[in-house]
């Protein structure tokens, strides 16, 4: 759903009230936290989606390696997984095996366990899993708490949605081809192994809302302002041609509607580079915010895993109807 229409339908909903509930959808956060005990909280998130690729073994990969984000942006380890699966009754079964072997091998990269799910038939294909994962009550890593002064680090080049319309028209090189696939079925696993010695304040994933959705949920949450470097903000190949020549899905531009107005550009951001940070990203990479003496660290941490890693922003103080500034 685009993320106006979404929102328009949650402020409709009741509430639910729990003194467990250490984070529900009231913050925009990647996922819901119940406190267990003093040690233990359980990390619940759903996703799924359609093919973004044709081969089916990659889609599984990519829709599993997706799901299992939220937890890593809470600061969880995700322990047990669920299908969630929907195929058209004609779908051979060894293309459904193969989805499912793809999504079972990123399960298992994760160090969790698939141990059910669910099928249905739909008119396409659609999979993607229900995560169960465990993280300490006083380790959650909410999008909301950024503080004056932290660096912004994002983990993965942008551009997925822009891309993965231009493979349906031919558009893209192999190797393009090559390096979206990989990057959209890499696991945030790794960027997230890093942070431990760190005094991380806020993480999020990027996903549907786009890296410029996202980092506004963040600003909004924790009421400061955001300045991003467009010139640092890492990009697949090609993601910038392709938005130069109007291959934009229409994902990107219900962003813009949504937030667009809350977004202040510097006139030296092209309205390309606009339409790639507005760009709706499939198994994106991590935004994480920590104090400013401790990002180079954590980049230079980060770059044998992460090689897209880099330092894209910063966080000040001030509030306003524009509390993200681009330049």
């Amino acid at each position: 759903m685009a993320p106006d229409t979404l929102s328009q339908v949650l402020r409709q909903l009741p509430k639910f009230n729990d003194p467990n509930l250490l984070v529900g959808f009231d913050t925009a956060d990647d996922a819901a936290v119940y406190k267990i005990n003093d040690i233990t909280a359980l990390i619940e998130t759903v996703d799924i989606f359609p093919p973004v690729v044709d081969d089916p073994f990659d889609y599984g990969r990519i829709a599993a390696a997706n799901s299992l984000s939220d937890v890593y942006a809470m600061g969880g380890q995700p322990k047990l997984c669920m299908n969630v699966l929907g195929v058209p009754e004609s779908m051979p079964a060894d293309v459904t095996a193969e989805i499912l072997g793809g999504g079972y091998e990123k399960v298992k990269e994760a160090d969790a366990i698939i141990c059910g799910g669910h099928t249905v038939h739909l008119a396409e294909p659609v999979y993607g899993l229900c995560v169960s994962g465990f993280v300490h009550p006083d380790h959650i890593l909410p999008n909301s708490e950024a503080k004056d002064g932290d660096v912004l680090i994002a983990t993965k080049a942008v551009g997925t949605g822009i891309l993965n319309t231009a493979i349906k028209a031919d558009l893209l090189t192999p190797n393009t081809v090559k390096e979206l696939t990989e990057s959209m079925a890499m696991l945030n696993k790794y960027a997230a192994e890093q942070l431990g010695d760190f005094h991380v304040h806020a993480c999020t994933d990027i996903t549907g809302f786009g890296i410029l959705g996202h980092v506004y949920e963040m600003a909004a949450g924790c009421h400061k302002r955001i300045r991003l470097d467009s010139s640092k903000i890492p990009f697949l190949p090609q993601a910038l041609e392709m938005a130069e020549m109007g291959v934009v899905p229409a994902g990107a531009y219900n962003n813009r509607k949504w937030i667009g107005g809350s977004i202040q550009f510097a006139d030296s951001v092209s309205t390309g580079v606009q339409d790639v940070l507005f760009d709706p990203q499939t198994s994106g990479g991590l935004i994480i915010a920590v104090p400013e003496n401790e990002g180079e660290k954590l980049l230079r941490r980060m770059k044998d895993t992460v090689p897209y890693a880099e330092m894209i922003g910063t966080v000040f103080d001030g509030s306003c109807h524009q509390p993200v500034e681009v330049i």
